[in-house]
């Protein structure tokens, strides 16, 4: 029996090691997770039952109920998803770089701006006057023989139109190439010189235009009068295009032209204006353009601005070009071209034209803000212009490069580009073809000019209004022209088309300044994620903290769980038979494979025969009695 005895507290023991070394593998592995957790449930229901989140707590309070526990998790969930749409609203209208127009009234001294005045009509110039007549001559027979009109011509030498005539590279034979038609429908036919009227309603006018594969474009207009101006133009720009020095056509007459210039209620002079010649526009005077000296006003007001007295009678112009009488005027900025067909006007004859400026200036955010360039140095379009980065100077150097690159020679209208020559139809038979069909190609922006060309960030511009008023008035008509005609020498045969008057002056001190400024920074943006954070959680900075330590700890608990498993299945997984080795080789490598490290565990129960003291209840005397027996 006292052997039996003995044999318990040594089972009791192995138990007792086996749940000791249960409780250290446990203890290790709860060591290898430092300041970690040993599941993703462990994880979570820290994170909700301790942070600062609202609703959080109810996700691990409300466990026990598990209606309420979807119910708040479908709540927080939900909410996070609203949060984070809201955020993602934020974040578009932030990368999207709305700007906030900020409009200033400023008050101060103007700088006065550079103002261009254009006798309105081409000028027959001396060097191409016999060119000049020639194709008059020719007009005169086309207008016979299409409209039965005979058109009065200005006084020339026919005797040296007829010599031009006999040479067999002259005028008329480049005229004969591009004949001006009638078109019916979509056919182009010659109209016979005795042909019976037809009913103009059915019939346009135009020119055929072919290049040397006979692919010919119809240009044609429902406007006859149109039509000859443009059929006109297209043969006196060849014309031009011929004189090999273009201070040929440099022919100011700026005493004939303005009678009269003062601004301040001082006289202007020569050093206050610069002249250059308009195709179209004709001689072209601008004032104010000086850099180094401009004018300043010294008071708003039109006795503080330029008044100018110009001649409108047209005597020695070309009537074909132009059909209106008057001046054309233009305010712009300095170091600005004066582009007369875009930002002019008319000034009509007899009339005082007065006009009042209101000074806007411009300014543009750059960069992802809006489209613009400060300079123009970032847009792929040469400038040709000798002077700053505009949008209608970029557009036009543009098409003038265009040109060039696809018709050979460059359009006169427009700088001439380095090693180019303009076009010219004795040299460059096809180039109206090539023109006109790449001038509807720009129009179409095929050519892509209007994308390229960005808008300067800074711009000045002249709001202008105007006023009308007779001048001279029927009082005092007789002695101002008297007056005008000693000081001029000039005899005006007609007192109404003769002259006009032209008044340019600032409305007042205050000018506007448009400007731009971000609508969304990165502390508006901060800001409002603040505000959506806190409507829906109403937490704070630290509760994102806290947010963002729940995503590191969960990317490290999967690291290591998963670093665990990769382990324990090495440990699972025995190593294969070494290859080409005998039985009895690998039944040797069996045996210290089976000692080493594997831990058997062997329990020995010993049962003893009950007896009738063990049926009594066991005390702490109990074990006194038995080693007493």
């Amino acid at each position: 029996g006292s052997v039996k005895a003995g044999k318990m507290p040594e089972g009791e023991k192995m138990r007792q090691c086996k749940q000791e070394e249960e409780q250290q593998q446990k203890e290790e592995e709860r060591e290898g997770l430092i300041e970690f957790y040993s599941s993703y449930q462990e994880l979570f229901q820290f994170f909700c039952s301790n942070t600062t989140i609202h609703g959080a707590i109810r996700l691990v309070c409300s466990k026990k109920n598990k209606m309420k526990t979807a119910f708040w998790s479908v709540l927080f969930f939900l909410t996070f998803g609203l949060m984070y749409w809201q955020f993602g609203i934020l974040y578009r209208e932030y990368f999207s770089y709305p700007v906030n127009l900020n409009l200033n009234l400023n008050s101060d001294r103007l700088t006065f701006p550079a103002v261009t005045l254009c006798t309105l009509n081409p000028y027959r110039y001396s060097a191409i006057r016999k060119q000049l007549d020639q194709l008059d001559q020719i007009t005169h027979q086309t207008l016979l023989d299409l409209y039965d009109y005979n058109m009065s011509l200005p006084q020339s030498d026919w005797s040296t139109v007829s010599t031009q005539r006999r040479s067999s590279r002259s005028l008329l034979h480049h005229v004969q190439r591009h004949p001006l038609r009638r078109q019916k429908r979509d056919n182009l036919v010659n109209l016979p010189e005795n042909s019976p009227s037809v009913d103009k309603n059915d019939w346009k006018i135009g020119f055929v235009l072919c290049n040397e594969n006979n692919d010919c474009f119809h240009q044609a207009y429902s406007s006859g009068v149109d039509a000859v101006r443009e059929w006109y133009s297209f043969h006196y720009i060849n014309i031009l295009a011929q004189v090999p020095d273009a201070k040929a056509l440099d022919e100011s007459d700026f005493e004939n032209f303005i009678y009269a210039c003062r601004f301040n209620e001082a006289t202007c002079d020569k050093a206050n204006y610069t002249h250059f010649h308009h195709p179209l526009y004709g001689n072209c005077y601008t004032f104010n353009d000086n850099s180094s000296s401009l004018w300043t006003s010294s008071l708003p007001g039109i006795n503080n601005g330029l008044s100018l007295v110009v001649r409108t009678e047209q005597n020695d112009f070309i009537p074909l070009l132009s059909t209106v009488t008057g001046a054309r005027v233009m305010v712009h900025d300095q170091n600005e071209p004066a582009f007369m067909d875009d930002g002019g006007f008319n000034v009509r004859p007899g009339i005082e034209t007065s006009i009042s400026m209101r000074k806007e200036m411009t300014m543009r955010l750059g960069g992802s803000y809006s489209d613009c360039t400060e300079d123009g140095s970032d847009v792929p379009v040469q400038n040709l212009y000798s002077s700053r980065y505009t949008e209608q100077v970029c557009i036009r150097s543009c098409f003038q490069l265009n040109m060039v690159e696809r018709c050979g020679c460059a359009y006169y209208f427009y700088p001439l580009p380095s090693g180019a020559e303009y076009c010219d139809y004795r040299k460059h038979t096809a180039w109206g073809y090539c023109y006109y069909k790449l001038l509807a190609e720009f129009k179409a922006d095929v050519l892509g000019c209007f994308h390229k060309c960005r808008k300067p960030c800074k711009m000045t511009e002249y709001q202008l209004s105007a006023g009308y008023s007779r001048w001279p008035s029927a009082v005092s008509e007789d002695w101002v022209f008297y007056m005008l005609s000693q000081q001029n020498k000039y005899n005006i045969t007609s007192k109404r088309n003769g002259v006009a008057k032209v008044n340019i002056f600032f409305e007042e001190w205050n000018y506007k300044t448009n400007g731009e400024s971000p609508a969304f920074t990165v502390v508006t943006l901060l800001s409002q994620l603040g505000n959506q954070w806190s409507l829906w959680f109403g937490s704070s900075v630290l509760s994102v903290m806290e947010l963002a330590e729940l995503v590191l700890d969960f990317i490290a608990i999967t690291f290591i769980l998963a670093f665990r498993w990769f382990r324990s299945q090495q440990k699972l997984s025995p190593p294969g038979p070494a290859p080409n080795s005998q039985d009895n080789t690998a039944f040797q490598d069996e045996a210290p494979a089976l000692s080493a490290p594997h831990r058997f565990t062997v329990e020995a129960v010993v049962t003893t025969l009950p007896s009738y003291n063990s049926l009594e209840p066991r005390g702490p005397s109990r074990d006194g009695e038995v080693g007493h027996e």
